[in-house]
């Protein structure tokens, strides 16, 4: 019978990008694990077009060339004193149905789909009451965590600017020099949101390796029927297995709560993330839980431009928290091939896994 630590070895070996062959050997270790621990395991598969990591690039690409078709409409007193304000309005309507269509999946742009699938383990015949969520696909992009939060910050102040500037428009021109700024901002902002695109392969040994860490142990010291295992594949793709496991278990979600956990490093607060009041009860009867065993966790709602399993969850009804210990420069590793177990004893993860149990 593999230990945790075998396993967990192993497991921060392999580079797991949805929809490869490492993402598979990933799973059949993962399954032949929870076997062994007296799980069954049912394997959820699922398609997905890798394309949908290419809805922010766009986005940000949409952006600045709205900015560029905004300038003399903003500045030239030839034009009318409406065309900034409905050319900004139509083109961010434009822009935003078509990047969320690409990061759905709904708009595949190119390229073949790829399948990956959901672990499901439950021990015994009693119905699930609690699921312990875990993603355990990684991946690699050309800028980090730390990279798309400031890349999604400047476009948020891009977007305020150039609506406040349309709003100026409507009395009079704009003065070049602040138009053009406006417009240099908005082109930064593409520039920054453009480096999402998939770059090398990482480890993933905090995002969301410490996540499974956490799920595993778990699972080796759970004793109670009504609690079940969920490790999603594809989460970095838009959390596609979070949103095919609440399609397919839609009938069974009544009267269930779920704890998601990702990235789980050795430094930094100890946070419960939620999206709505349901998620905050939760979030104290896990507390509790958490600050029996020796730690301390804070609760926070989750910040914008970061997207974790338990959304969908949430958006389905189910009341869902995300379990997460992280600083700002753990931000600047994940999403990126310095992502390695280096450093990293995972008993943090353990001990938060244990406790949940």
């Amino acid at each position: 019978m593999p230990t945790l630590d075998d396993t967990l070895s192993r497991l921060l070996s392999m580079t797991r990008e949805a929809g490869t062959p490492a993402a598979a050997e990933a799973r059949a270790l993962v399954t032949a694990h929870l076997e062994s621990l007296g799980y069954t395991v049912t394997v959820q598969r699922f398609f997905f077009h890798p394309s949908s990591l290419t809805a922010f690039p766009l986005f940000g690409a949409g952006l600045g060339g709205i900015a560029l078709l905004l300038l003399p409409l903003l500045v030239l007193p030839s034009l009318p004193d409406w065309g900034a304000a409905v050319t900004l309005f139509g083109g961010l309507t434009s822009i935003i149905l078509l990047a969320f269509g690409v990061g759905t999946g709904r708009i595949p742009l190119g390229g073949e789909p790829r399948e990956d699938a959901n672990l499901v383990a439950v021990r015994g015949r009693e119905p699930v009451r609690r699921w312990i969520v875990a993603h355990l696909d990684t991946k690699a992009q050309g800028h980090s965590m730390a990279g798309r939060l400031v890349a999604v910050w400047v476009i948020g102040i891009a977007i305020a600017v150039l609506i406040a500037l349309a709003a100026v428009r409507l009395g009079g021109p704009v003065p070049t020099g602040i138009a053009g700024g406006a417009v240099g901002i908005t082109l930064l902002a593409g520039v920054l949101a453009g480096r999402g695109r998939l770059q090398g392969q990482s480890l993933g040994a905090r995002d969301n390796g410490s996540g499974i860490a956490a799920a595993l142990a778990a699972a080796e010291v759970s004793r109670e029927g009504g609690t079940g295992l969920l490790l999603t594949g594809a989460e970095e793709f838009g959390m596609v297995g979070a949103r095919v496991f609440v399609r397919l278990e839609a009938s069974r979600l009544a009267g269930v709560v779920a704890v998601n956990l990702d990235t789980i490093d050795e430094e930094g607060d100890l946070y419960l993330v939620t999206h709505d009041h349901a998620g905050a009860v939760l979030a104290g009867v896990e507390a509790g839980r958490l600050t029996s065993a020796g730690l301390a966790p804070r609760t926070r709602r989750l910040p914008i431009g970061i997207l974790v399993d338990s959304l969908p969850l949430a958006r389905a009804g189910v009341p869902t928290l995300t379990v997460g210990r992280l600083t700002w420069r753990t931000l600047r590793v994940i999403h990126t091939p310095r992502d390695t177990p280096d450093g990293l004893t995972l008993a943090t993860a353990k001990a938060v896994g244990r406790a949940l149990a």
